[in-house]
């Protein structure tokens, strides 16, 4: 069974995480994925990460995070050369995504109105901190820039520490997978109407939709989100520390919190209803602090989940992926090498599986212009005319 896309051409020509990424989930399900990179001037996760050797080396663990199944090219867009390239490309594209400054790709004549005449049916993208318009569309921002303009860093932590950026880059991620989503689904479109699209994707927007559920409280009842760190309304849904560390419970509906207090001896406490459990909320806390220092975390996981009640130790993410259960999933593809790395490592691959045809990483990250060649002799350059645009630095140097 083929992968659903198979066949797809995709231009790679962004950087950093978010757009990257959502090459890399197209990529993992078949489409052919040609990263573009200036030759002096890399994709700067290529020198970002622990290991400064990758990192000299241009292969640092951010880059080959989510860059399996791509090639790459390098190309300096300042030569009018390298955007007769791009477009000699574009004309069997599939996909063009992009996440530069707004209108920079315009001013290279390779904005969407000049590259959809060369191919109606191709999908340009766009991803952009603040969008293609707007007062604020010409300002730049990463992942940490996002979460403060949002409102994220705001309601994250507690009163005393707030506010704070989530741990992981969560909005680079969610932005990536949300376009990945709006890419599938003008591909999708494409095929009902013939016809290609204009995708303008901000991580503004990307931002506010993992708010979606606080915009509406405020929008209806005026109530705006504040930092409570591990808290919430209710107090059978949290986290407490234990004998040896800290458990998360989840006894959220009506339900899981009678089945809460039995478990633990309290039926007394359990409510009939929201409001008197909101109510009740200081003197259940309370109870459930006491209560919980009497086992281990790994215990009172072990003892609510038999009880059918959501509960989780805390973990390190060096115990979360030594959990068996990773075993028997798929998230994670084991690459055996790679340029700089000899020996087998892990890289998150896909939440996702497919009975047949899904997910797979069947290349390693590449160096940098490492597929150069092959896609210039693709396009009907000979040897003396790829020389001559590494001569003229339209092309960077074949990597060592």
């Amino acid at each position: 069974m083929t992968r659903p896309f198979e066949g797809i051409r995709v231009l790679d020509m962004t950087h950093v995480l978010a757009g990257p990424f959502a090459a890399y989930q197209l990529g993992v399900l078949g489409a052919d994925v040609l990263k573009i990179e200036h030759p002096t001037d890399p994709d700067q996760v290529r020198i970002q990460g622990p290991d400064k050797a990758l990192n000299h080396r241009r292969m640092g663990t951010m880059f080959l995070a989510q860059a399996s199944n791509k090639r790459s090219l390098t190309l300096n867009l300042k030569h009018e050369a390298a955007r007769d390239i791009v477009r000699k490309l574009v004309a069997d594209a599939d996909v063009f995504i992009e996440n530069y400054r707004p209108g920079a790709f315009e001013a290279l004549g390779l904005g969407y109105d000049e590259l959809s005449k060369i191919n109606p049916r191709l999908i340009y993208c766009s991803v952009s901190a603040f969008g293609q318009e707007g007062p604020r569309g010409w300002q730049t921002g990463y992942d940490n820039i996002l979460q403060a303009s949002s409102g994220l860093m705001d309601m994250t932590g507690t009163p005393e520490t707030s506010p704070m950026k989530i741990g992981s880059p969560a909005v680079d991620y969610a932005t990536g997978a949300m376009t990945a989503f709006a890419l599938a689904s003008a591909l999708f479109q494409r095929e009902r109407t013939g016809k290609g699209q204009r995708i303008d994707l901000s991580m503004l927007d990307a931002s506010l939709i993992l708010l979606g559920s606080h915009i509406t409280a405020y929008e209806v009842a005026g109530a705006e989100p504040k930092p409570v760190g591990n808290d919430y309304p209710f107090a059978t849904l949290g986290c407490y520390r234990a004998k040896d560390g800290y458990v998360m419970i989840g006894g959220a509906n009506l339900r899981q919190q009678k089945r809460l207090w039995a478990a633990l001896g309290h039926p007394e406490m359990a409510k009939e209803n929201n409001d008197q459990r909101l109510d009740d909320r200081q003197r259940e806390k309370a109870l459930l602090e006491e209560i919980f220092l009497t086992r281990t975390a790994q215990e009172w996981e072990d003892f609510l989940e038999e009880k059918h009640i959501p509960a989780a130790r805390v973990r390190t993410m060096a115990e979360a992926l030594a959990d068996p259960q990773m075993e028997t999933r798929s998230v994670l593809h084991e690459l055996p090498s790679c340029a700089g790395i000899d020996k087998p490592f892990r890289v998150p691959m896909s939440p996702f599986r497919f009975a047949h045809g899904g997910p797979s990483i069947e290349t390693a990250p590449p160096r940098m212009g490492e597929h150069s060649d092959d896609v210039l002799a693709a396009l009907g350059y000979d040897a003396d005319a790829i020389a001559a645009l590494r001569e003229s630095g339209v092309v960077g140097p074949r990597p060592e």
